[in-house]
């Protein structure tokens, strides 16, 4: 009985060190592959910046200025103001790397504030939209949130909050929550996040579950 076990053992490491030697190939490969890509972008030249997708507050169409005596909304739009004059861009998924390899090594500290500048953006706007639901405005709550939601956002909660606001709270029909939903799921599914996938479900779009990968030796 004790041969079969030993040679089973046996068999088990010696996939076991094939196994390991592949990962760390993979592994040395991707490191290299990484620091190849990091030489080249130290050597790209300063582009423009004016192709930029840059996300403007709409000022106008939001509700400011609707704060009264409340010391918690009004700060909220403070935080917002306070980005009127900043350049916003949304990098979400993109790294460093790659922006300076389009963009050139030169450009990216401004690169990265416009960045900066948009988690600021998407964090105060989730914020107002939670203080503005709290009060019961759920009107003014939607049209701030669906604004964070179309410079495409990966805050979860933005999208849960408006999922509530639809079906539970501005008394629209079947049909009316549905379309509402079906507005979101385009840009939902265009994100570069880990947030993508738990969005889709929330947002009702079925998600394919990955497939795990066989165990490599079964006796």
């Amino acid at each position: 009985m004790k041969l079969p076990f030993l040679a089973s053992f046996i068999i088990l490491a010696i996939f076991f060190n094939i196994s390991m030697r592949r990962v760390s190939r993979k592994v040395e490969q991707k490191e290299e592959d990484f620091w190849e890509r990091e030489r080249k972008s130290n050597e790209v030249r300063r582009k423009s910046l004016e192709g930029l997708e840059y996300i403007h507050i709409p000022f106008n169409l939001l509700p400011f200025d609707t704060a009264g005596d409340n010391e918690a909304l009004q700060n909220a739009e403070n935080d917002l103001k306070a980005l009127a004059f900043e350049k916003i861009v949304n990098f979400t998924g993109i790294s460093n790397t790659d922006l300076k390899l389009e963009y050139g090594t030169a450009n990216i500290t401004a690169l990265t504030q416009y960045d900066q500048n948009y988690t600021t953006l998407v964090r105060a706007l989730q914020n107002w939209g939670e203080l503005l639901y709290n009060q019961g405005r759920y009107e003014d709550a939607a049209k701030v949130l669906e604004f964070s939601v179309k410079t495409r956002t990966d805050v979860t909660a933005t999208y849960r909050l408006l999922v509530d606001i639809y079906k539970t709270k501005l008394e629209f029909s079947e049909e009316e929550i549905e379309k509402k939903i079906n507005g979101l799921i385009p840009i939902a599914k265009n994100l570069n996040s880990l947030s993508k996938r738990p969005i889709l479900q929330l947002l009702g779009v079925p998600v394919e579950e990955k497939k795990k990968k066989p165990p490599l030796v079964t006796f």
